[in-house]
């Protein structure tokens, strides 16, 4: 079994895009190296680490649960990839534990907008501890951002990718009941104000993480936050997935980061997610100094093109990256072409590639562990 992991533990991206060694692709991700370093990371931290004997959640069956997930989105390549690694391993039994962990898999990937505390109650019950449901959501959540890492490099590689003619990428539908479940203040639309968010599920006390995991905690900021003290259930993959946010977004040259956030922004409308959209359309605003531009973008309705109003090079970005964040994912070459027109350069592209992927790991854990409330004046 060892032998298995350690075959696709270097680089599994890179094998299963066809980058080419000497390609301007293999360039740019070499130029994003902790992003290309941490996104196996994260990988590795979900799929090669030990797991405790006592988990829910065997190697084996998250194994099974990520080839679930490519099914959902379509992705041939890494489907093989997932049924590949389940070949030594007996098919699982379906418990009814396993059956709502099989549908809230299906939720975060198809419908992240839809999850609800109850349903995560309904895990709890089923017997799936706090830790194990934040490793579950992580688990889905990441393999959604790596299947679209892996079409945006495709289509920079010039290869094949499977394509979906008739459809296009819209925005997606958002919560607009007035309250949240604990009776804050709930927004009802998108907005570039400040807002809260507050966990389902308890965040893990400070005082119950040692002080190694403490240190770790300090050095990203993430000390006095509920929502990565709750990630933080699982602190190797969270310390893995914010070397990755941090290898995507605040890394020199290539896209400006002002459009980093604006295609963070994008896919947290066609997923929903009105808190990441705050944070990054006000993130986008303050950088371009468009702030009307980027409210333009806020306010498209539910099942209207995002892009409409734009300048051609933000339509282009804003296109490609909806495109890319719909399940399953649409961007094809001509949207990639769109972006060559407008001057993008491989590493820029790259840089909306990875920042739409990202938010598509990102939405899916804001938008099913917890809920954006507006703060108190």
């Amino acid at each position: 079994m060892s032998e298995v992991l350690n075959a696709v533990s270097s680089d599994i991206l890179d094998s299963l895009a066809g980058i080419g060694p000497n390609s301007p692709l293999a360039a740019a991700r070499q130029t994003r190296d902790a992003a290309t370093r941490h996104t196996q990371g994260s990988y590795d931290a979900i799929f090669t680490a030990d797991t405790e004997e006592d988990s829910a959640l065997p190697l084996s069956l998250r194994f099974w649960l990520a080839e679930k997930i490519t099914l959902l989105q379509q992705d041939e390549i890494l489907q093989r990839f997932y049924a590949d690694r389940l070949a030594d391993f007996p098919a699982p039994t379906l418990t009814p534990a396993l059956q709502r962990a099989q549908a809230w898999v299906e939720r975060l990937t198809t419908a992240p907008v839809s999850a609800s505390p109850e349903q995560l109650h309904d895990l709890q019950q089923a017997g799936w501890s706090a830790k194990d449901i934040v490793t579950l959501s992580q688990l889905v959540a990441f393999v959604n951002f790596q299947s679209r890492l892996l079409r945006g490099y495709r289509l920079i590689a010039g290869r094949d990718v499977k394509t979906h003619p008739a459809l296009s990428a819209v925005a997606g539908s958002w919560h607009t009941q007035s309250q949240t479940h604990s009776g804050k203040a709930a927004p009802q639309a998108f907005t570039q104000a400040e807002l809260g968010w507050e966990p389902w599920l308890s965040a893990k006390p400070l005082a119950e993480f040692n002080e190694e995991e403490q240190a770790i905690l300090a050095r990203f900021g993430h000390t006095d936050s509920d929502y990565f003290r709750l990630l933080g259930r699982n602190l190797p993959v969270l310390e893995q997935r914010t070397l990755t946010d941090k290898g995507i977004f605040y890394t020199p040259g290539g896209l400006p980061r002002k459009e980093r956030e604006l295609v963070a922004a994008v896919t947290s409308k066609v997923n929903g997610c009105i808190f990441c959209a705050s944070v990054h359309a006000r993130k986008a605003s303050q950088l371009s100094k468009q702030t009307e531009d980027v409210q333009r973008l806020l306010d498209v309705a539910p099942g209207d093109e995002l892009g409409q109003g734009q300048s051609p090079r933000w339509q282009a970005i804003i296109d490609f990256s909806a495109r890319l964040s719909a399940t399953p994912a649409l961007a094809d070459a001509h949207d990639l072409a769109r972006l060559r027109e407008q001057g993008l350069d491989t590493l820029e592209i790259v840089d909306v590639v990875q920042s739409a992927a990202f938010f598509s790991w990102a939405n899916r854990l804001m938008l099913t562990l917890g809920e954006p409330f507006w703060p108190e004046s």
